[in-house]
């Protein structure tokens, strides 16, 4: 049976629901992941979970041990990965609430260990990253989405930044002039990770608010937990019908 990795971003914590649940400290040549792994059955699949940013939320983008959150998912025995992650909305259709499954991405972070091929090689390793999300595993989310009677965005490109700060209104100018739809902090080394352990890898996204600029208000985060309390079901109810279809 293949198991499917979930990493929960901001706003999920837990899996409910989940059956069989089993907790799990683990270690890995890269240090510790987040949080512990926690395994169990949802919709009659394997899943293992883990919180990106701990549980409780305490590690910020820049400071996630993202080689050891993935070196750990492989070790536990996922073949695919579905990372939820919340951003923001620069595209006109990708506002609040909206839910996007993106098929790009443009890295903007610095200084993170982003790759498990630095050191004491035997030879240089290149990855193909031309299209860094898993296709099947995007139309396996996209197809759940439209079960679900979901509305979903079934492009976007996600332009990974720095953080922990949100953008200032030239930033996302320019990352709307580079092509940029959402904005996130987590989606690399994330996904070039997964790449190079040959995991499938797909982000389901929930815009929790419009990137600084695209509004007169000011964005607060007592509106973005607003809209990351009531989209989170949305999200949910997506992976498990993924899980549900799975053989």
């Amino acid at each position: 049976m293949s198991v499917t990795a979930i990493i929960g971003g901001s706003g999920l914590y837990a899996l409910e629901g989940l059956e069989e649940r089993n907790v799990i400290e683990v270690d890995t040549v890269w240090g510790a992941p987040s949080a512990p792994l926690v395994t169990g059955v949802l919709e009659g699949s394997r899943v293992i979970f883990l919180a990106r940013h701990g549980n409780p939320h305490r590690i910020p983008p820049h400071r996630v041990n993202y080689r050891a959150n993935l070196q750990a998912l492989k070790d536990a025995g996922a073949s695919r990965i579905i990372a939820i992650n919340a951003v923001g909305g620069i595209h006109p259709q990708m506002g609040p609430e909206a839910l996007v499954v993106a098929d790009q991405i443009i890295d903007y972070s610095w200084g993170r260990e982003h790759t498990f091929h630095a050191d004491n090689l035997d030879e240089v390793v290149h990855v193909d990253f031309s299209y860094p999300y898993s296709e099947p595993l995007r139309q396996q989310l996209i197809a759940a989405a439209s079960r679900c009677s979901l509305p979903l965005l079934d492009h976007g490109v996600y332009g990974c930044t720095q953080g922990p700060r949100l953008e200032s209104a030239a930033e996302v100018n320019r990352l709307e002039r580079d092509g940029v739809d959402i904005i996130g902090m987590t989606a690399m080394p994330e996904a070039g990770l997964a790449r190079e352990l040959e995991l499938d890898y797909a982000t389901l996204a929930l815009v929790v608010n419009w990137a600084a600029g695209r509004t007169e208000e000011l964005i607060t985060m007592e509106e973005i937990h607003r809209v990351i309390d009531s989209g989170m079901s949305s999200v949910l109810a997506i992976v498990k019908q993924v899980l549900a279809a799975t053989d």
